[in-house]
């Protein structure tokens, strides 16, 4: 995980509690824009994270035509938040 700072140029690692883990957090959005989305759109998981990925895409592009700051917008991100990861059927 640590290395995906270096290999993508963005984000940063974060341990937890003194585990052997952590995350890798990227919350510039244009980070996501210009490189973590592009990179799934090449490289797509398979299974059923892709479609939390898809998901993901989504919103992305909601929030980058502004759709997040209206209310009608903004509900809309929140039903595609909930079918996501666990919220999935």
């Amino acid at each position: 995980m640590k290395s995906l700072v270096s290999y993508f140029g963005c984000g940063r690692y974060v341990s937890r509690n003194n585990k052997d883990f952590g995350e890798f957090i990227v919350t510039k959005f244009s980070d996501l824009i210009n490189i973590i989305i592009p990179y799934f759109t090449k490289y797509p998981i398979v299974g059923v994270k892709a479609l939390d990925i898809e998901d993901f895409k989504q919103v992305a592009e909601l929030m980058k035509n502004k759709a997040h700051l209206t209310s009608e917008g903004f509900e809309n991100i929140l039903l595609i938040k909930a079918r996501m990861n666990s919220g999935r059927e």
